[in-house]
């Protein structure tokens, strides 16, 4: 690196921590918080818009694929209207873990560019590959998303079939997780599924 280029660099930074002669500390503080709130909410908004459900299907791998498999269950339609959207289950609710998520899927967004699942046969190629990621990332969260709707607290047994009461306390004492049962609850099971991924 010349001389000249090193001065430039060293006289840059003496620049960026000698107080302006122009403006007041007190201005660039100001200017520095409105600036922060705005790339705050700007940053959030974004992150809300990417979780709804226009959002999720505006690509026609999911809209032709699991969004019309998903159409057909109690999570889009049932008796009291509650519908649950894609990221309900998929995207974590707190901050931290759904920041974790968001960059996660920059790989989904990755295959998109490259057209992994670009067409149905695509998709059902690697359907069985996604859903276990999937069912391995549910099962780690001690299916943290399905939680927020479900609980064992919140189960009224009396009113349940006597094999979901049965399997349910089963669960309970097994320290069992949501997803160990209830693969294929929203999206058909993948072809090609072993014992242990039926059974994990």
């Amino acid at each position: 690196m010349s001389d000249s280029q090193l001065g430039g660099r060293q006289g840059f930074w003496a620049r960026l921590r000698r107080p302006s002669a122009k403006y007041s500390l007190i201005g660039l503080l100001g200017f520095g918080f409105v600036a922060g709130i705005l790339f705050w909410g700007g940053f959030n908004t974004t992150m809300e818009a990417t979780n709804t459900l226009e959002f999720c299907i505006s690509c026609h791998e999911m809209r032709n694929t699991v969004y019309q498999e998903y159409q057909k269950t109690i999570h889009f339609s049932n008796r009291t209207g509650v519908r649950a959207i894609c990221s309900d289950c998929h995207v974590p609710k707190d901050w931290t873990h759904k920041m974790a998520r968001k960059i996660q899927a920059s790989q989904e967004v990755w295959g998109k560019i490259m057209g992994t699942i670009d067409t149905p046969e695509k998709f059902e190629a690697k359907r069985l590959e996604l859903a276990r990621h999937e069912w391995k990332r549910m099962k780690a969260a001690d299916s943290r998303e399905c939680r927020n709707c479900h609980s064992f607290d919140g189960m009224n047994a009396d009113a349940q079939k006597q094999r979901a009461r049965k399997q349910h306390e089963m669960a309970q004492k097994d320290k069992m997780t949501c997803i160990d049962c209830h693969k294929g609850i929203a999206h058909k099971k993948p072809e090609g599924m072993t014992e242990e991924d039926d059974a994990s």
